[in-house]
């Protein structure tokens, strides 16, 4: 695909608004689920629904973008996901029962799933080679900074209008990303013949819907001690074996095996799993050690983990400068070092901790993620074909949610898990020979002999575990970004640097 110069400043602000209003759907919901239960008398499993029901359709609906866009064309398919996404989030707003909501949302994944894949793809394209670190810093802060700023923007939207304000903002974003596409974007060549191969888009389909509920749902259920969660486990992993059957035996898979070849792609695919994982897993934890331990507000708790998304958007920016004269290898190592600093404060926070050490914490984080995530798509893209950039981008946004949803499922698990062992554990300390029991200030307040006593001394106790099972899930995490920095070794270093002023002159 060309664009003329003078459009690529357009098409990037259209295909920005597309990236940002998709990931920002992927959290700004969160904060807003338990004003939802109460307005549409849904239970704290049925509501839960809302969220399960988008995760599961965009994942579904991410692999096939590749095969939509050549069969039907790139423009065409980007404007007919940002009609319906903007369509399906304004039945949101106004859904008036669980179904719908959940029907409506479903359709928003649908819709939405093809949005990122897509921006990356014509990013790619309407930038020379010298020019596309510059071009991914700009369509990383989207995808970053998206899913950072949710529960923020989604915090201070249900605070101080309606929950319904979540989706309500998408129309806006969604009526200046259709005009601008429609006037700029030129559409690609279409292949009229080209054929899905639905046995391998079903299995992967169904392993992935599989997996996706049983993540969601294994909190809640107990994991494989129920048998829904059983079943499930049992057909995502027999759907997953029967696509790779497939896949080696087929003449044309779905996934075409031949981008497994790029040693540069198959390294950065296993990447980004990794940073989606770090990514969401941490503010899935974040977000209610701020509000119910700490006892944050909302909107306080929001405007705590902003810096998060400042420290990424300032690197990206950076690393668009440096991205010209620095090795990307070093930059992918440096963001993983910053990462596992951040995450090693984490483990050394207590109830005490000051907002400073939160914002400097989520500021390194946030950068550590910026100076990451440009390099990797810049390295992960750079040796592909462009013939199968759409599949890819698409591969790639479906392991980065895999990722997501993987980490924050575990360090869920991880939490409510430690949280109840080291209750038990303190609760032993709990003894009439324990001499801080036996100290003025707390003899009145702990006091085992009264009532108010034992349900006050178990709620600190309470507390003081879930502190300690925070702590390991950070930890958790911490080793994670540690075990990730050998991959860097398996990354070529680009045959040509990019023409450093060209790269400066895009970011300007």
């Amino acid at each position: 695909m060309t664009a003329k110069a003078n459009h690529r400043g357009a098409i990037t602000v259209c295909v920005m608004l597309a990236t940002i209003m998709q990931a920002l759907d992927t959290t700004i919901a969160n904060v807003a689920l338990p004003y939802m239960q109460g307005s549409l008398s849904a239970s704290q499993d049925q509501i839960n629904w809302v969220l399960t029901s988008y995760i599961v359709a965009a994942a579904i609906m991410t692999p096939p973008t590749g095969w939509l866009a050549g069969r039907f064309g790139r423009k065409r398919l980007f404007l007919v996901a940002v009609v319906g996404f903007t369509i399906a989030s304004i039945l949101c707003a106004v859904a008036t029962s669980l179904p719908q909501i959940v029907l409506y949302r479903l359709l928003q994944g649908v819709f939405g799933a093809s949005l990122v894949p897509l921006s990356q793809a014509v990013l790619l394209d309407i930038y020379p080679r010298e020019q596309q670190g510059s071009a991914m810093a700009l369509w990383g802060v989207g995808v970053m900074v998206g899913p950072i700023l949710g529960p923020t923007l989604g915090g201070w939207l249900t605070e101080h209008y309606d929950w319904r304000w979540v989706f309500y903002i998408n129309l806006p974003i969604g009526i200046l990303t259709f005009l601008g596409l429609s006037t700029f974007l030129s559409e690609t060549p279409r292949n009229a013949l080209a054929k899905l191969d639905w046995m391998g888009f079903g299995m992967l389909s169904l392993g992935i819907g599989a997996l996706q509920m049983m993540l969601d749902r294994g909190e809640q259920l107990d994991w494989f001690s129920s048998v829904e969660i059983l079943t499930e486990t049992t057909v995502s992993i027999v759907a997953f074996y029967l696509f790779f059957v497939h896949s080696f035996t087929a003449k044309n898979p779905f996934i075409p095996l031949r981008l497994f070849r790029d040693r540069n792609f198959a390294t950065g695919i296993g990447f980004i799993f990794v940073v989606g994982i770090i990514l969401l897993a941490t503010l899935a934890l974040l977000t209610p050690f701020l509000q119910t331990l700490m006892g944050y507000p909302v909107v306080t708790a929001g405007l705590v983990l902003a810096p998060r998304g400042v420290g990424t958007m300032l690197a990206m920016m950076a690393v668009g400068k440096m991205i010209a004269r620095v090795d990307t290898r070093y930059l992918i190592l440096g963001g993983l070092t910053l990462t596992a600093i951040a995450l090693w404060q984490m483990t050394h926070f207590t109830q005490d901790v000051s907002q400073a050490t939160l914002i400097e914490s989520g500021f390194i984080q946030g950068a550590g993620l910026g100076f990451i995530f440009v390099p990797l798509s810049t390295n992960t893209f750079g040796t592909l074909a462009p013939a199968d950039r759409a599949q890819g981008t698409g591969l790639f946004s479906l392991m980065r949610n895999l990722g997501s949803s993987i980490g924050i499922s575990v360090v869920s698990s991880l939490l409510t898990s430690e949280t109840q062992i080291n209750h038990a554990n303190l609760a032993t300390l709990v003894t009439p020979y324990n001499r801080l029991l036996q100290a003025p200030p707390y003899a009145q307040i702990w006091n085992p002999t009264s009532v108010a006593g034992r349900a006050m001394l178990d709620a600190e106790i309470t507390r003081q575990a879930t502190l300690i099972g925070y702590i390991d899930a950070f930890k958790l995490m911490l080793i994670v970004s540690i075990l990730a920095m050998p991959l860097v070794l398996l990354l070529r270093k680009p045959k040509s640097a990019p023409d450093a002023h060209a790269a400066a002159a895009a970011m300007d």
